[in-house]
């Protein structure tokens, strides 16, 4: 993909799991690539949650290129439930997951590149949850709001959309049996279905996408159950005490 030669892409939460998928495929393509993560490693460590990390990171990105073509803004948040989420733990997510995409977007703004993309992740469950989910949940629904509001502020400069991964098992890991069958497509997903879908969104076969959600669950969020229907069951959980 000659598109991406000398292009500067820009990876949170890029040392590890779908994040590093990403950042390898951008370099793969000739893209120099910046990552920033709380994992140690040759790349820029600190916690996004900070709002002056953030600034410290904008300012090397932009001191050593001058620009920014892409930012996939992919950092996990914290994932913890109504029954155990602090306060503390709520703002943290919503700080990894919405705010610091919002602030990173605006200390690139000046810089971005004509053509220029932004790629969020957020999650399927964005539309869907399970118990215990709140803070994750509520960060995954915020940044898929973003990416259409960015969409619109920043339209015709730089293009904003979100991609919604399902169930992306990072190592691989080939599953079978009820796992790989219940997913409509008989597979769990891995981390080249996001990364591809990245570098589309990115490249200009995509120029006239902006605002848009990608939801990328082989099928999952589109397959209705019912109980005793098509050979799904549900065990009722025991009442509690």
């Amino acid at each position: 993909m000659d598109c991406f030669k000398d292009k500067v892409a820009v990876v949170t939460g890029g040392a590890q799991g779908i994040g590093r998928c990403i950042a390898e495929e951008f370099r793969k393509a000739g893209a120099h690539v910046c990552v920033i993560d709380k994992q140690a490693g040759d790349h820029f460590v600190g916690d996004i949650s900070d709002r002056q990390v953030l600034e410290r990171f904008a300012g090397e990105v932009i001191a050593r290129y001058g620009k920014i073509d892409y930012l996939v803004n992919n950092a996990l948040p914290l994932m913890k439930g109504i029954d155990d989420c602090t306060y503390e733990d709520f703002q943290y997510a919503m700080s990894v997951g919405v705010t610091a995409p919002f602030y990173l977007t605006k200390l690139f703004t000046k810089h971005f590149s004509e053509g220029a993309a932004i790629v969020n992740i957020s999650s399927s469950r964005d539309r869907m949850s399970q118990p215990q989910t709140e803070s994750y949940t509520a960060a995954k629904g915020g940044i898929a709001a973003l990416t259409h509001a960015l969409a619109v502020s920043l339209a015709g400069r730089v293009r904003v959309n979100s991609i919604s991964p399902g169930w992306i098992d990072t190592s691989y890991t080939v599953y079978e049996g009820p796992d790989a069958i219940q997913q409509p497509v008989g597979r769990v997903g891995n981390p080249m279905d996001i990364a591809n879908m990245v570098l589309y969104l990115c490249s200009d076969k995509a120029g006239f996408i902006t605002g848009e959600n990608i939801c990328i669950d082989g099928g999952m969020t589109r397959q209705m159950i019912y109980h005793n229907d098509f050979g799904w069951t549900l065990e009722c959980p025991s009442p509690s005490k």
